[in-house]
């Protein structure tokens, strides 16, 4: 019996940092279907591009290509910096980037989809840290209730570095091709691939993390990587 075959597991893919290493992580394992969902934020289509990148390279046996889920945003954040030109900067604080119900929907709509697929683990690349409702472990243990009871499946989420933070994660996993994740609100398009804006709260958190972690950064910024963002 194959236990990958066995083992399949849906995970939420932003085409981020921590999302990346999740997938590479898991895939040692378990069969992993990457799943990115579309909402019509600013920043999605430099994502993407950097997700099918980072996949591309990663090239692991155990990663199935990615599905792409569709989940229109604008009608619920409205004029929101999500949608818009204005995205909170290096000094803004976690509070400013919170996206209400973020979680609720793509855990929901990727429960359903893997609902009609036969797949019954969902995993988040939730880090220790994460201040919002939807990241807490208290919430994916309810949310997991409800969504097997309103499916009638038996499903599984799981989020299995809510206790490790984001500088752990680089040094241990330094090997992957971190470089073309994306971390950022307001990538730029290029060329070579999507570059970080570097002046975002995002680019901000990527880059201490590499510097806790010892790590060089080889990503692209557009903002010279010499700004204090301490």
């Amino acid at each position: 019996m194959n236990t990958r075959e066995n083992a399949r597991i849906a995970v939420l893919a932003s085409g981020g940092l921590d999302s990346g290493v999740l997938i590479a992580d898991l895939a040692r394992e378990s069969t992993v279907l990457p799943v990115y969902c579309r909402g019509g934020l600013r920043w999605e289509n430099e994502e993407l591009t950097a997700l099918n990148g980072y996949l591309r390279a990663l090239d692991t046996p155990g990663v199935e290509p990615l599905t792409v889920l569709e989940a229109p945003a604008g009608s619920l954040y409205g004029a929101h910096w999500s949608t818009s030109d204005s995205v909170p900067d290096a000094a803004s604080s976690d509070d400013e980037v919170y996206l209400p119900g973020r979680n609720i929907i793509l855990i929901g709509l990727t429960a359903v989809w893997c609902t009609l697929r036969g797949v019954g683990t969902i995993a988040i690349a939730s880090l220790a840290g994460n201040p919002f409702p939807d990241a807490t472990d208290e919430f994916f243990q309810q949310y997991t209730r409800t969504l097997s009871a309103g499916l009638d499946t038996d499903l599984r989420i799981l989020a299995p570095y809510r206790n490790r933070f984001k500088h752990r994660l680089i040094a241990e996993f330094a090997h992957l091709p971190l470089h073309l994740t994306l971390t950022c609100l307001n990538p730029r398009p290029s060329p070579e691939g999507p570059l970080h804006c570097g002046a975002c709260n995002k680019c901000a958190e990527r880059r201490r993390a590499f510097a806790r972690a010892d790590v060089d950064d080889r990503a692209g910024y557009a903002y010279p990587s010499g700004r204090d963002l301490s």
